[in-house]
């Protein structure tokens, strides 16, 4: 109670508080955001920033400060609800875990994004920002190795979440590569609903989805101009965390702005590795219609690369010895949401054999279909996942029955539309059903903590992004 009251008094005194002023901006500064472009569509926010390092930081700060400020109080509410612990010590840890580690690229646009949310009246710092990249690492892989130093007993681990594929050859209408990702996430943090168009002097041209004030993207969907896209998803129940490696997240941002191939990406992503943020990368060559799964624990690595035929991605660990040695996972139990999702992919890849493309696509990604109970019934075993309608969820994420979670967007691209630097997206659930945040609070009182932090999603269309489109 004591701390419901001390959220509430905290946001109305932000709310009643005149708004923040902005600073008066350099003949610089405006030089910079006359580069920069935003705007809004279906749901989404585009953004189109270039430049140096430092440049492109505080054209994201700026422009989305309203958006990263936002996320910054929701993480603030979350991070005390599930540590009781205080955001501060969370940005000094972040900083002493990752600034050393952070190359000198990446590090000056995170400064970047700090001096633009300043010059827009957001008070954040460098750490701040710190966090939110990541957020993930922190929370999902370090944090629980902490509790483990704390608290005996079982710990909770890594959610699982995100539904993808990517297919080409005999499997595609049309032989090229076809890919589609959907994120699950609780529903107060989902609010990665950002397309980036980033311009860098040196490196790739990247066309992503990503959060506000993050320079990777997290929900991991992306093309580059070298041809390659990519997604990617968790692998479930994974337990393992190296504090003295590179964060994901600055190698993530690396290899996808660095690289020219496949194997140049995975490469990057392999050096430093810290098991933060563990995951199956599903990625693609459109110039050589190759694809490939890179899965990246935190001791073992799995690579395979195919001309012909698709990988899934479920949260399920593919590799055998990462299954085994680094996961909990039970493979063949089919009440599980990863198992029953993986099940599910097997049977549209079957299906839809030299017929996939992007509007099945689209359609994989809304699917309802409950591979445990052999019906349609949206809810946390389908690959449009709805965890808040179901009453008995088995499995660690979230645990509890009525857990507002799930998925909150859809993205698809083939190879015609990755050699134009555009992709399709969807914002809220892949089928267009909305959420009532009010309607569900009323109806799940114990999640009143979320009072304050949970937004409704109206259904929203699909739309494409072209990388350097204009309002």
């Amino acid at each position: 109670m004591r701390f419901r009251l001390a959220v509430a008094l905290s946001l109305l005194v932000a709310w009643l508080a005149p708004a923040p002023l902005l600073a008066a901006l350099s003949d610089t500064q405006q030089a910079w955001l006359a580069q920069a472009e935003r705007h809004e569509k279906a749901g989404w926010i585009y953004l189109h920033v270039q430049g140096p390092a430092r440049v492109r930081g505080f054209q994201h700060g700026y422009l989305l400060a309203p958006e990263i400020n936002a996320e910054l109080q929701v993480r603030r509410v979350s991070w005390h609800y599930q540590s009781a612990l205080e955001w501060d010590r969370l940005a000094e840890q972040a900083a002493t875990l990752f600034t050393a580690k952070i190359d000198a690229e990446n590090l000056e646009e995170l400064d970047g994004i700090a001096e633009g949310l300043q010059a827009h009246g957001v008070k954040a710092t460098r750490a701040d920002v710190i966090v939110l990249n990541g957020w993930i690492e922190l929370t999902g892989y370090w944090w629980p190795q902490e509790v483990k130093k704390i608290k005996a007993g079982s710990v909770q681990t890594p959610r699982q979440s995100c539904s993808s594929f990517i297919a080409t050859g005999s499997l595609t209408a049309d032989h090229g590569i076809v890919l589609a990702h959907n994120s699950m996430s609780t529903y107060e943090e989902a609010d990665a609903n950002v397309i980036i168009d980033l311009a860098p002097e040196k490196g790739h041209r990247i066309l992503m989805q990503c959060w506000p004030g993050w320079i990777h993207s997290g929900t991991d969907f992306f093309v580059t101009d070298a041809g390659l896209v990519g997604s990617e998803t968790t692998i479930g129940e994974f337990d393992g965390f190296d504090a003295s490696g590179v964060p994901e997240f600055a190698r993530m941002r690396r290899a996808t702005q660095d690289a020219g191939s496949i194997e140049q990406w995975c490469e990057i992503m392999k050096q430093g590795n810290n098991g933060g943020y563990a995951n199956a990368w599903l990625l693609g060559d459109v110039n050589s219609g190759e694809i490939a799964r890179l899965e990246l624990g935190l001791k073992h690595v799995a690579f395979e690369k195919k001309k012909d035929g698709c990988f899934l991605g479920s949260n399920v660990a593919e590799d055998l010895k990462l299954l085994r040695f680094e996961t909990s996972t039970k493979e063949t139990d089919i009440r599980l949401s990863a198992i029953a999702r993986r099940v599910r992919w097997q049977q549209l890849m079957a299906q839809y054999a030299g017929k996939i493309d992007v509007k099945l696509a689209k359609r994989f990604e809304a699917d309802h279909f409950d591979c445990y109970l052999g019906k349609v019934n949206p809810g946390s075993r389908t690959l449009c996942g709805h965890f808040e309608l179901d009453a008995a969820p088995a499995g660690p994420w979230p645990g509890v029955p009525f857990g507002p979670c799930g998925t909150f967007d859809a993205k698809v691209v083939d190879t015609k539309m990755a050699k134009q630097m555009s992709l399709a997206a969807r914002w809220g659930s892949a089928c267009g059903l909305a959420f009532d945040a009010k309607k569900f609070l009323a109806s799940h009182p114990q999640f009143g903590w979320l009072k304050d932090i949970l937004k409704s999603r109206p259904s929203q269309p699909w739309v494409e992004f072209r990388a350097g489109e204009k309002r």
